[in-house]
């Protein structure tokens, strides 16, 4: 991530506050993002991607595991009470892709809050 503390001017510190930055930064990025080379796309998704994950597990603990259908990590949080999951590569696809619908902090809020109120028995999976 030390290549997008500049653009960020340092606010990149895995707080939840930071996702706000990672907003901005995608939607920025959507605008040339059709004229990115694919491999290019490709990387800043699994870079912010996992950034976004990180963030998650810093605040709700939990493990990552692979998706393999997905090809993509997922943090799984909560086993074996209840299980609270994200996968955020498709997320920060489509937000690179321009749909503002698929803006990150209202994403992570929503995992966030399901993370910090689960009940024995929860199964929930954010993508």
């Amino acid at each position: 991530m030390s290549q997008f503390q500049a653009r960020a001017g340092g606010r990149l510190d895995y707080s939840e506050q930071s996702l706000a930055t990672v907003e901005e930064m995608l939607a920025e990025a959507s605008q040339y993002a059709k004229e990115m080379p694919a491999a290019d796309v490709k990387a800043l998704v699994e870079l912010l991607g996992s950034y976004i994950l990180e963030v998650g597990r810093r605040q709700h603990g939990g493990t990552y595991q692979w998706h393999e259908a997905r090809s993509q990590p997922v943090l799984v949080g909560g086993p074996p009470k209840f299980s609270v999951a994200m996968m955020t590569f498709d997320k920060v696809r489509g937000r690179l892709s321009g749909d503002p619908a698929d803006n990150i902090v209202f994403f992570y809020e929503g995992f966030s809050e399901r993370a910090k109120t689960a009940s024995p028995g929860t199964n929930a999976l954010y993508i």
